[in-house]
């Protein structure tokens, strides 16, 4: 029996306001129970799909992100691989660095063998997620790290070439500034042993980022992280680097811990040309509680996973709708205008989300590990260790109706495949009403705008300021994308999901430019996406006997880069 959006969203309050009763705050249970579901029916707010999913039933596991460790011995890779089939079969998303791992060939003392390296257990665990179906709905969606000084680097940067392996995994090659440094000045850095943690050899870094370059350009993977980026904003240094992330890269994690996400709709804050602060300031202190209530009522695929999580109780506060929101307000994504919004936008969400988290910090007590944090001496208490995300919410976007995460909207009119067979005709509503006022619409329309593969770029009669708002990230040049990504960056505690979309034509040098300016321009990580470079794609895909944009309808949603679990 299917439910209805009221009953999913009634479900899924229930089960966050019962977490109340556990701070024997059961009087508002009731009242946040209905302030909640308010909140989704509005089309304020979602959680992450694994808490509309679960909530409230046998499962109950709300998480979306998952980061495992992985120790350098068969025990620890095997209980690894178990951990990671529960949090799939939950409905969650892993991220595993593999760095650990001694090098392809090096000796194992206890068999006398040889290792087969980290690439090789990534297939395992890849064949594993294919196994096992998130929450029963999805496949499973991992995140494979590996240090730029591993002695195996260029293995892991190639493992996708031919795409005939690990179709589950997002991979990303985590570089230090060190590295980025040799990489200006045309130097070499030393290949650690992991096993011995001891220099074994030097390789060039312009060798390896040309390769690295080579592989995202012909595949989409790998993607970049940047550590040191990652843990200046780390808030328990104490308990050790971040090293990892979740699937889409947006979330940096400790060992074990978990988080749940959950996005502001921010299209529906537009006000005349501007946004509703008011209005947003009230979504988001109820949101950061929500979100708060969700790390209690949900269940956890393992004990240490509990203890690590609730221990931080971060949470991941982003948006989506942004994309729609520039549209309203008359703003291209491709401006300068469009560009200090983001910054202004995440800035107050992150204020307002802190100053939630305190106030729920006096209430109900701060995270148990708040005395080992950054945080210690700037509040009196605070709830979460972590408040904002911005992730890239693939599955709650076609819930709420609107543009994906941060992204621009990936076509104006597409054609949606339902249950594998069944079309459907969708075109962006906002597009029809500025062509009906400007009397450029007519019958033909739609299409025209599919056959040319979604795009009004090259369409006639279409104002050039129309084109221009109403440009797909194909139709955006690549330093905007990074840009957007940067500014959001900026006040976000975690990471920022952010693909940069690339025309089939587009070049190495590119793909270059783009790894090379979100450095400079410090974000956590980028990917990037060169239409055609893949045979699959989750997002869309344009048959080549029709010509048009074919979205696929699947609750896991899904970036360009990847499976989306937000």
């Amino acid at each position: 029996m299917c439910e209805t959006p009221l009953q999913l969203f009634l479900r899924t309050a229930k089960a966050a306001a019962g977490a109340e009763a556990l701070d024997s705050r059961a009087s508002q249970q009731k009242q946040l129970e209905h302030r909640f579901a308010k909140l989704m029916c509005d089309g304020l707010f979602l959680p992450n799909s694994p808490a509309l999913m679960n909530a409230g039933t046998e499962i109950g596991q709300l998480m979306a992100c998952f980061v495992l460790p992985i120790e350098d011995s068969l025990a620890s890779i095997f209980d690894c691989l178990r951990s990671a089939a529960l949090i799939h079969q939950s409905g969650g998303g892993t991220g595993f660095n593999f760095g650990s791992l001694r090098k392809k060939g090096d000796i194992v003392n206890r068999t006398h063998g040889v290792s087969s390296g980290p690439v090789s257990f990534m297939r395992l665990f890849d064949a594993a997620a294919d196994t096992v179906r998130q929450g029963g709905r999805r496949r499973g969606a991992n995140m494979g790290i590996l240090p730029f000084d591993h002695p195996d680097i260029v293995e892991f940067i190639e493992a996708k070439e031919g795409l005939a392996s690990l179709a589950n995994f997002n991979l990303s090659v985590l570089l230090s500034d060190k590295f980025m440094a040799s990489l200006k000045k045309g130097g070499s850095y030393p290949v650690i042993d992991p096993r011995t943690k001891k220099p074994c050899a030097r390789k060039d870094a312009h060798e390896l980022f040309l390769g690295l370059v080579e592989n995202a350009w012909e595949s989409g993977d790998p993607g970049v992280l940047f550590s040191d980026r990652i843990n200046r904003d780390n808030p328990l240094p104490k308990m050790g680097r971040i090293e990892a992330t979740n699937p889409c890269g947006e979330q940096p994690l400790l060992p074990y811990e978990a988080c749940v996400l959950g996005s502001i709709a921010i299209c529906e804050f537009a006000k005349g040309d501007g946004v509703d602060f008011k209005k947003l300031r009230g979504s988001v202190h109820l949101a950061v509680r929500f979100l708060d209530d969700l790390i209690d009522a949900s269940k956890y695929p393992l004990p240490r996973i509990e203890e690590a999580t609730k221990a931080s109780r971060k949470i991941g506060l982003g948006i989506m709708g942004f994309a729609d929101l520039l549209i309203k307000l008359g703003l291209p994504y491709s401006s300068q205008k469009a560009v200090a919004l983001a910054e202004e936008i995440m800035k107050f969400i992150q204020e307002e989300g802190r100053a939630a988290s305190e106030e729920l910090g006096k209430i109900k007590g701060s995270f148990p590990a708040f005395k080992e944090s950054i945080y210690r001496n700037k509040f009196k208490a605070l709830r979460n260790a972590s408040v904002t995300t911005v992730a890239p919410t693939g599955a709650l976007s076609i819930i709420a109706g609107c543009s994906s995460g941060i992204e621009p909207i990936f076509a104006v009119a597409w054609a949606r495949q339902l249950g594998g067979k069944e079309e459907v005709t969708e075109h962006n509503s906002m597009f029809e009403q500025a062509a009906k006022k400007g009397r450029f619409w007519s019958n033909d329309t739609i299409k025209s705008i599919l056959l040319n593969e979604g795009s009004v770029s090259c369409l006639e009669g279409v104002p050039d300021n129309i084109k221009v708002l109403f440009a797909r990230g194909l139709d955006i040049p690549a330093h905007w994308h990074v840009s957007m990504a940067a500014a959001f960056q900026k006040y976000t505690d975690g990471g920022v999901s952010k693909t940069v979309n690339l025309l089939p034509g587009a070049t190495k040098e590119d793909v270059r430019d783009i790894f090379l300016l979100s450095h400079k321009l410090k974000c956590k990580g980028i990917t990037v996406f060169r239409s055609g470079c893949k045979k699959e794609r989750e997002l869309c895909i344009k048959p080549e006997d029709t010509g048009r944009i074919v979205v696929e309808s699947d609750f896991s949603g899904g970036s360009a880069a990847g499976y989306c679990c937000a």
